[in-house]
């Protein structure tokens, strides 16, 4: 942990991206302190007012406190990506591991059919039509976003785990008696956890860049809850007149989205065996 540290270190942007995300995660949590009005309190007299010092990020076409709004969007689009990549990752995980590690039919099932058949559409184009078939709300906007994201996680983790079954501390501990489980839990995963928190942090942009996109389509989470997406939706109507209505939260989305990126690439290089060879050269 302490030379991965000292490997981020090295790397400024990534910091930048640690930073930021850190600025979101503490507005999110702290957006009761730091919104003085309620997200969803209409105020008609005092609709489409520019920034000032009553409100910092202006009002909408409602009245309603845009700053306020955007942070309470942070909690809802930090918190689908949060659970989006976990229950993707779950998903992955278990899938990409029984076929990478048993290969033959369990192999053929789960990546030649099943993987390619979510991969044969979009994903977002799958996440639209799933929303759209359930109908739009929180549970079933993390589901589609699982639906379709789950499948990256698969291949990666079949692939690592095909390398790894092959090397001599895990033949060594299967000659020595251990199950199936205890020799993916204890050996194999631990060994390939690096390349999944890297893709882990990259795939939390695209989760987060997605819950807009579905928001914006008003698939997402439903007014009057706050979210980036359906702000950028409500603001198309007075773009040339109020155009810091879409100014804030689409700075939002792209600031949040870049620090995933950010981190994820720095901990790219940072976990990279070749990267530390070439810095160390």
């Amino acid at each position: 942990m302490s030379a991965t540290l000292q490997q981020l270190r090295r790397h400024p942007t990534a910091a930048l991206g640690a930073v930021l995300l850190l600025l979101f995660a503490l507005a999110a949590m702290a957006a009761p302190l730091l919104a003085h009005q309620n997200p969803a309190q209409i105020d008609l007299p005092h609709r489409l007012q520019p920034p000032s010092a009553a409100h910092w990020f202006g009002t909408d076409e409602l009245g309603r406190d845009v700053f306020a709004r955007v942070l309470y969007g942070a909690r809802v689009s930090l918190s689908v990506a949060t659970a989006v990549v976990a229950l993707s990752l779950l998903l992955g995980l278990a899938l990409g591991a029984i076929a990478g590690f048993y290969g033959g039919f369990a192999d053929t099932v789960i990546n030649l059919y099943l993987s390619n058949a979510f991969l044969a559409l979009p994903g977002i184009l799958l996440a639209v039509a799933f929303v759209a078939f359930l109908g739009p709300s929180l549970a079933n906007l993390v589901l589609a976003l699982t639906l379709s994201g789950w499948v990256n996680y698969a291949r990666l983790v079949r692939a690592q785990v095909m390398s790894m079954k092959e090397r001599e501390f895990v033949q060594a501990a299967r000659s020595l008696g251990a199950t199936d489980l205890r020799l993916l839990l204890r050996h194999i995963l631990p060994n390939i956890l690096q390349p999944l928190i890297v893709q882990a942090a990259i795939g939390m942009a695209g989760a987060v860049l997605a819950e807009a996109t579905l928001s914006f389509l008003g698939l997402g989470v439903q007014p009057p809850t706050a979210t980036w997406g359906a702000m950028l939706n409500d603001a198309r109507s007075h773009l040339f007149e109020s155009p810091y209505l879409i100014a804030f939260p689409a700075a939002a989305v792209a600031l949040c989205v870049l620090s995933f990126n950010l981190i994820g690439d720095g901990l790219r290089d940072a976990l990279d065996p070749r990267s530390r060879l070439r810095e160390g050269l």
